[in-house]
């Protein structure tokens, strides 16, 4: 190149021409050269967290995935627990007591050895230490106390978990995330100027990537906040040279599902969730753009609208949480059931969803083995808002000239709405309920704000109502112990006062103490059909009692570049669940 800048225009005559060509050459040759394979997808949020433990949040989760690893996972053809950082396990005492035994050889990330050593620091020093608020602790509690297992390293490769009483859900539970001991122990054992471990401080999002070590197929190579998460393969992934085959796994974060639907009909990235709004677009393009839209049945996500029913008080301030008058609203049986009514839920499935779709009637999915159906005795609630303001004049409310809803002190009925912006479905969901609720008087005021800032307001217990889903539980109902039982970290519509997050007169309704007695008895119970009947009177209390409403379940539909080969798309699992086994055909 040095040589053919360096003669002018000017020049005659052979040697030019040659220039020209071999510049040609070089341009062709660079044009032919084999691209790095990369896969590319996007997601709508920043994480707050890399600690799988502290992690709440789709977005953090959606971040830390990709290189974490447990000793079980799902198997694909059976969705039961099947080995992954264990070779196998071996079963005594009546199911009381499990030996796992690791894969040999098995490495983290920087190298070292991963032992079980490193599992029983995880579950011991991390999982089970109440000075850490996570949520893996609630689903692992067993039986009426609360128990735990205990948890032993017996050699390098064996680890022992001895349970207090049969716990049916037990080989899901033991699949959490293994965390590296000889990174991390350091963080629990040291504490900060408030007594709190320097765990809760570890891993956030301003850590050096290059500090972040796990045991899964990748390894977070570059963050930038705001734009992009990007991994690289883990040298020393235990299922051998060569695995993962992609070579790079981008992560754009962009600010909108509406951005993340353009850029892949821009062809910018190669995976991307479906809306039932944008099908028949993206049906019309599928073969011209050549991807693939995968219908995998309906979600395992739990979609809603709750109401805050805590009627705690700031131990700080001795404030309520929630204004009395509005917790008056909310607290009545009535008022939620007239809202229930007031919802025309169908309109959401076929507006929002184009129909494809169903009203979320049960907390469960239907794809959920444990679900119960209105045929088979679940509790529902038709579209009749003249039957919403009769439950309201019932219980004392009254309409004003203006046609404004009044309580029974004359306070107007008026509540904010929030959701997380950027998702939108829920902010056309929002509208919609916003505008049937105001048909029966009340007043909405609709409030779409930033993810993290919507994790940050319920932790708080800082908001009125809210429009959200719940997901990433699996089929197992006791993952989702600690959103239902009253102690849980999630029992977002009456949350507790936990160490981490203290609130002064919490009060637990009867029908709540009810479900956490289910639940107790639902991980006792090995039968499927008796756990199912426990499960059922479950799901039938909360479309009784209402603290939350279904709004809809859609289909799980997934548009992915013919370019990715190995796609094998599973109910559940979703369509990139065998990620490190998928390679790109340029």
């Amino acid at each position: 190149m040095a040589v053919v800048e360096g003669r002018t225009p000017k020049m005659r005559g052979g040697m030019f021409w040659l220039g020209i060509l071999w510049l040609g050459i070089l341009w062709l040759s660079a044009c032919a050269a084999p691209t790095q394979p990369h896969l590319i997808g996007t997601v709508t949020s920043d994480p707050k967290t890399f600690n799988t433990y502290l992690a709440a949040e789709s977005s953090s989760r959606d971040a830390i995935t990709y290189f974490e690893n447990g000793l079980v996972t799902l198997d694909e053809e059976t969705l039961l627990p099947k080995p992954e950082l264990a070779e196998g396990w071996d079963v005594f005492d009546g199911g009381l007591r499990y030996v796992f035994t690791l894969r040999e050889g098995l490495r983290w990330s920087d190298g070292e050895p991963l032992t079980a050593a490193d599992v029983d620091f995880t579950f011991n020093r991390i999982i089970f230490d109440e000075r850490i608020p996570t949520s893996a602790r609630d689903v692992k509690r067993i039986g009426e106390s609360g128990a735990l297992p205990q948890v032993r390293a017996l050699d390098e490769r064996r680890v022992e978990f001895v349970l207090p009483e049969p716990f049916a859900p037990f080989l899901i539970q033991a699949g959490s995330p293994i965390l590296p001991k000889h990174i991390l122990e350091s963080t629990v054992e040291q504490v900060d100027s408030q007594g709190n471990p320097l765990f809760l401080q570890t891993w956030g999002i301003d850590t050096p990537v290059e500090e972040l070590v796990g045991a899964g197929p990748y390894v977070l190579q570059e963050y930038i906040p705001g734009q992009r998460l990007v991994y690289r393969p883990n040298p020393y992934y235990w299922k051998g040279e060569g695995i993962p085959r992609i070579e790079r796994l981008i992560l754009r974060i962009v600010d909108s599902e509406d951005t993340a639907l353009l850029q892949f009909r821009s062809r910018e990235t190669d995976w991307v969730a479906v809306r039932g709004g944008d099908f028949q677009l993206l049906k019309r393009e599928e073969e011209r753009d050549q991807f693939t839209i995968y219908d995998l049945g309906p979600t395992l996500n739990n979609n809603f609208f709750a109401f805050n029913l805590s009627q705690a008080r700031n131990p700080q301030t001795g404030r309520p949480f929630v204004d009395p008058i509005k917790s008056r609203w909310f607290n009545d049986l009535a008022f939620r059931k007239a809202v229930a009514h007031a919802m025309n839920r169908q309109s959401y499935v076929d507006s929002v969803l184009q129909g494809l779709g169903e009203i979320q009637q049960s907390v469960l999915s239907p794809a959920n083995p444990f679900y119960l159906s209105p045929e088979e005795g679940l509790p529902t609630y038709e579209y009749n808002p003249d039957k919403a303001r009769q439950l309201l004049l019932e219980a004392g409310y009254t309409y004003d000239n203006e046609s404004n809803l009044r309580d029974p002190e004359g306070n107007r009925v008026r509540f904010t709405l929030i959701t997380n912006a950027g998702n939108n479905q829920r902010e056309a969901t929002g509208a919609l309920i916003k505008a049937d609720l105001e048909r029966i008087g009340m007043t909405v005021d609709f409030s779409p704000i930033a993810f993290n800032t919507l994790v940050q307001r319920t932790d708080s217990r800082d908001w009125e109502t809210l429009l959200l889903g719940f997901g990433g539980g699996g089929t197992e109902p006791n993952n989702g112990s600690n959103i239902w039982r009253s102690d849980g970290r999630l029992h977002l519509f009456n949350l507790g006062d936990l160490p981490n997050n203290p609130a002064e007169g919490v009060q637990i309704y009867d029908w709540e103490r009810e479900i956490d007695r289910i639940f107790i008895e639902g991980v006792r119970e090995l039968e499927f059909e008796k756990r199912k009947a426990l499960y059922d009177q479950f799901q039938i209390i909360i479309q009784e009692q209402l603290p939350q409403i279904g709004t809809f379940n859609p289909l799980v539909l997934s548009a992915v570049r013919n370019r990715v080969e190995g796609v094998d798309p599973r109910p559940i699992l979703g369509p990139l669940w065998n990620l490190d086994q998928l390679y790109i055909q340029e």
